[in-house]
């Protein structure tokens, strides 16, 4: 069999592979999301749909609740990813080390948080942070305050609670990652640094941070693009109250299309406005991810 006969039958074999998943990504997900921006351009309901151009858009700059969305995923994203991930390096550099004992253990537990339900922890916490919850008895039994604070009711407590949240749920997950990029990293690296007289600290910022690059750029364009998506904590937590102090824009999309009086172009406007952070900001720190 000649070797264009060989490449033509793999080819053929590669396709009837393929070609059933390549057909239900198109169904499933370039279909509705080419069908989402041609909604983005109409207003109206069913019948009475008109084509109303971009002012769908145009309308997101003067629309006060879209900024305050806007404003608190920033901030969720400024605060909660860095502490996070942070803390998923010191622990996968904790798990990582050779004399610890019981490590499957303490992997275990580290990742449990994030294979619970997203409404069960939500529920948990809700709980935890109410007026009668466990941690305002804690702070009132040792005296820290002396009143109950309504954790969830209040603009800056909420945020606070919500960033607590995200960060107990997701530290696990990008652990893991971490883990398995230090395990990759040859230790006749560290021995040959150690040889030269290169401490612990030296070490981690001059090995370590360098060769874990690749995967702090992974988990970091992660951590960012689930932020900007957030919802389900949100929703559960606080439902985007005190007023619109800890809504989100992915909340916003469903208060939109089925809280609020329907406006599904609209909400497609939004959605859009979504996709094109994500893919701006995934953008911006590969760039930068790139340089350095």
């Amino acid at each position: 069999m000649h070797r264009a006969e060989v490449t033509k039958k793999y080819d053929l074999w590669g396709w009837i592979f393929t070609g059933p998943a390549t057909v239900l990504i198109f169904i499933l997900s370039f279909y509705p999301m080419l069908n989402a921006f041609i909604l983005s351009l109409q207003t109206g309901l069913g019948n009475n749909l008109r084509f109303t151009g971009i002012w769908n858009y145009f309308r997101l700059i003067e629309d006060e609740i879209f900024l305050s969305a806007l404003g608190n995923v920033f901030v969720y994203l400024v605060i909660q990813v860095p502490v996070m991930l942070f803390m998923a390096l010191v622990l996968a550099s904790i798990l990582n080390y050779k004399q610890l004992k019981f490590k499957g253990v303490f992997r275990t537990l580290i990742f449990l948080p994030c294979t619970m339900s997203l409404v069960s922890s939500a529920m948990i916490f809700k709980s935890f942070f109410s007026v009668d919850g466990i941690v305002n008895f804690i702070l009132l039994q040792t005296g820290i305050i002396r009143t109950p604070l309504s954790w969830l009711t209040h603009p800056f407590w909420a945020k606070a609670v919500i960033i607590l949240v995200i960060t107990w749920r997701w530290t696990g997950y990008n652990t893991i990652f971490y883990l398995a990029g230090l395990q990759n990293i040859d230790s006749s690296v560290y021995e040959a640094a150690r040889i030269d007289g290169a401490s612990s600290v030296q070490q981690f910022f001059k090995i370590t941070l360098p060769l874990l690059g690749p995967v702090i750029l992974l988990t970091t364009i992660m951590s960012t693009n689930g932020t900007i998506q957030l919802f389900d904590e949100v929703k559960n937590l606080t439902g985007g109250g005190p007023g619109n102090a800890t809504i989100t824009i992915s909340q916003y999309i469903y208060n939109l299309s089925f809280l609020y009086n329907p406006q599904f172009g609209y909400a497609a406007a939004v959605s859009y406005m979504i996709l094109i952070m994500v893919a701006l900001v995934s953008f911006i720190q590969m760039r930068v991810g790139s340089k350095s």
